[in-house]
């Protein structure tokens, strides 16, 4: 069956897509730092199973437009550049997947336009509804005198200086920093923050790539990074405090779609997160099933492909059509 590329058109300009399959649309989204290549294991399975699979590359990735204004990567504007997704496959609902950032898309993309998406699955960043104080001031709070990496992210050109004159070394050591048989030992300082002075990488795994990512695969993702630069792909965290504003009447609010979790068990966003997993039967009381995966990390439907295509084939097959 084979796999088609396409440009569809988007308030930005354009959102690169890849399809396979026929039947109803599943829209897969992707997270940092990545792009539509994270859904190669489930592209031709769920067109097996008979879906339309397509995955995309987010706004800021890949082929998609990159605009130059920061304030363009809000949540509302992602949300928007996948209804126009479904729009321009000329369907009119769509069930919408996403891992990492592209979970909480996912999430948000069902929250504000239940019209379009009528189910939604989550994989590793469990939903947590809007609320709280600017999400900035939590993080600036996180990790005592070391730096948390989403407030590290915050300041334009500072994490690109550190990435883009080795994209490729401080991709593979990003991945094998979050990935189950790579990653460093619990005793080990915490990739997640920066020490004063320092950097990211400075607590990367170095000399092995974890199992699931091959010299090839690292390559495309490198590949995809050297030609565009990372500012697209940052530029999301850096319109956390847009998206609190923005969203301002969600505050509280449950996601009512039927609804699909699964989670790395040794993968930070769920163990730092467990009481948003905790509270799913208020945040989304139409859960249809839940699961943390033993021994898995963050990169889940790449670490753990076969076990995460059961789930969601079992999960998709039991909605309405």
């Amino acid at each position: 069956m084979a796999v088609t590329h396409r440009l569809v058109s988007s308030s930005a300009g354009r959102v690169h897509l890849v399809e396979q399959g026929s039947g109803p649309l599943v829209l897969l989204v992707h997270g940092f730092p990545e792009s539509w290549y994270s859904w190669r294991h489930q592209l031709p399975v769920l067109a097996a199973a008979g879906y339309r699979a397509v995955a995309v590359d987010v706004r800021g990735y890949g082929r998609s437009s990159k605009p130059a204004d920061v304030a363009a990567y809000r949540m509302l504007e992602l949300v928007e550049d996948n209804v126009a997704v479904v729009r321009a496959l000329g369907e009119r609902t769509a069930v919408i997947v996403g891992h990492d950032w592209g979970a909480t898309i996912a999430a948000n993309s069902a929250l504000v336009r239940p019209d379009v998406f009528r189910a939604v699955g989550l994989l590793s960043v469990p939903y947590a509804p809007r609320g709280g104080p600017r999400p900035s001031e939590i993080f600036a709070r996180m990790g005592g005198a070391e730096e948390f990496y989403v407030s590290y992210f915050q300041q334009p050109g500072r994490a690109e200086a550190e990435i883009e004159p080795d994209v490729r070394g401080w991709l593979a050591g990003f991945y094998a920093a979050l990935s189950a048989d790579t990653m460093p030992p619990a005793d080990a300082p915490d990739p997640h923050f920066v020490s004063t002075g320092g950097t990211l990488r400075d607590r990367f795994p170095a000399g092995r790539l974890p199992a699931w990512l091959s010299e090839d695969d690292l390559d495309v993702y490198a590949a995809e990074f050297e030609r565009t630069g990372m500012s697209g792909a940052l530029n999301r965290y850096r319109n956390v405090d847009r998206d609190w504003a923005d969203l301002a009447d969600f505050d509280g609010a449950p996601i009512t779609q039927p609804s699909l979790f699964i989670g790395g068990a040794l993968d930070a966003s769920t163990t730092w997160m467990a009481d948003a997993i905790t509270a799913y039967p208020a945040t989304l009381p139409g859960l249809v099933s839940s699961h943390i995966l033993d021994g898995c990390g963050h990169w889940i439907q790449q670490e753990r492909p076969t076990q995460v295509n059961d789930l969601l084939t079992g999960w998709l097959s039991s909605l309405p059509t």
